[in-house]
């Protein structure tokens, strides 16, 4: 008796450690797999196979200490009953796809660049009125991923005052093309795809306005191509180099409630399981997860910050209607803290740049001034009232400064010169 006890204790433990270790075991083997394959079925059987042998091994040895006298037969049905429950419990959750909505016909207006980069691009078009200036302007919107519809707050002002305007859906996002590959889904494909439609229209030259994500891409471009960017507008810009200035994590901004139905989103089974595959292997999560139902996820997540954009209390008049893009926001972001630091040759670079900062802007201050800081032919502004989205919160302001920098005339708005932030 005092013989058997602590061999039916040890096989108890035993027991319970099949139960409470082949999951994560299966779920290791599922992850480790990724490394080397992005094809679901084998990823799933992978982790089935490692969640059985586990349960199998740890079970059969726990059945003989508990007094079975044929444990591994015992052991086999009971670790496929277990491996069963998992397997149904994985497709009801992570396997189960989510709730895709129907794609819209895309608005009038709406024509596509079919760049030699292999790169679809939606865009849209106001043509210059009256006589006609030799610079185009181009419109870069934010994320990365997260596109407007139609000609951006101040681009018919601009297009009235004689400037053909652009505005496109960046490669991943809006209507634009979606990759197979995920992975090509870099900073340095955008700034191919910017100077491929500077070619495409004829432009010896440009004007760009970029917003948020739009301004650290125009910040690339200027880097790259220095001689084909007549001048630079950055709107709210983001980080320059995320190696300096790393932008401001937004769920930190978020109340209670946004908060519940942000980690609603992001923490269940099924996107737990994409977050950890993009960091094994992006083509995996992918597989898992399709652009259109990430797509769908992203737009949700982007509904339950919108309000963080504007100053407190004032909520967002820039809603999103255009299609987001999960991918291109996850992976080029991932890139863009892999990027060599540009600012040594932006230093160099005298093109004239107007900066404009919210007063409300959720970005550090230390990052918007990296701007006026490296750039020589730079003046930064503040405007009052204003959060992260300009454009949305003081339309007026915004368009009367974009229109006298771009037509040499004195800017409305007192600018700011100091490293200090304005009071």
């Amino acid at each position: 008796m005092a013989r058997t006890f602590p061999r039916r204790l040890l096989g108890g433990a035993l027991l319970l450690a099949a139960l409470v270790v082949a999951p994560p075991a299966g779920a290791a083997g599922f992850l480790a797999t990724a490394a080397i394959s992005a094809h679901i079925p084998i990823l799933a059987a992978a982790g089935l196979v490692t969640m059985a042998g586990t349960g199998f091994l740890l079970a059969a040895p726990a059945l003989k200490l508990l007094g079975a006298r044929r444990s591994r037969t015992v052991a086999l049905p009971a670790t496929i009953g277990l491996t069963a429950v998992i397997a149904g419990l994985a497709a009801a959750t992570v396997f189960r796809p989510g709730p895709v909505p129907s794609t819209a016909p895309a608005p009038g207006g709406v024509r596509f660049w079919d760049l030699p980069t292999g790169s679809r691009i939606a865009y849209v078009h106001a043509a210059a009125a009256g006589k006609p200036r030799p610079t185009p302007v181009i419109f870069l919107h934010g994320g990365p991923g997260t596109p407007g519809e139609g000609i951006p707050v101040g681009g018919e002002a601009l297009a009235a005052a004689g400037f053909d305007v652009y505005a496109y859906d960046q490669l991943g996002a809006g209507r634009s093309t979606r990759l197979d590959d995920v992975t090509g889904y870099t900073v340095a494909r955008h700034v191919a795809d910017l100077e491929a439609i500077r070619r495409v229209i004829g432009a010896d030259k440009v004007i760009i306005v970029g917003q948020s994500w739009g301004g650290s891409l125009a910040a690339q471009y200027l880097a790259a191509h220095p001689g084909n960017v007549a001048k630079v507008v950055f709107t709210s810009p983001g980080t320059l180099w995320p190696g300096a200035n790393p932008d401001r994590d937004l769920s930190q901004l978020l109340t209670p409630a946004q908060r519940e139905r942000h980690d609603e989103l992001t923490e269940s089974p099924r996107m737990l399981t994409t977050f950890l595959l993009l960091g094994i292997n992006p083509e995996a999560a992918h597989a898992l997860l399709g652009d259109r139902e990430a797509d769908e996820r992203f737009h949700e997540l982007a509904l339950v910050s919108k309000d963080t954009g504007s100053c407190p209390g004032t909520p967002s008049r820039e809603p999103h209607h255009n299609r987001q893009g999960f991918y291109v926001n996850q992976v080029t972001s991932d890139d863009f803290r892999q990027v060599p630091d540009p600012r040594p040759k932006l230093r160099r670079i005298g093109t004239k740049a107007l900066i404009m900062r919210g007063s409300c802007d959720f970005i550090p201050w230390e990052s918007t001034y990296e701007y006026r800081r490296t750039l020589p032919g730079s003046t930064l502004v503040p405007i009052a009232g204003a959060g992260h989205a300009i454009a949305g919160d003081q339309p007026a302001a915004y368009t009367r400064l974009l229109q006298a920098f771009l037509t040499d005339r004195p800017l409305p708005l007192p600018a700011h010169d100091s490293a200090d932030p304005p009071r």
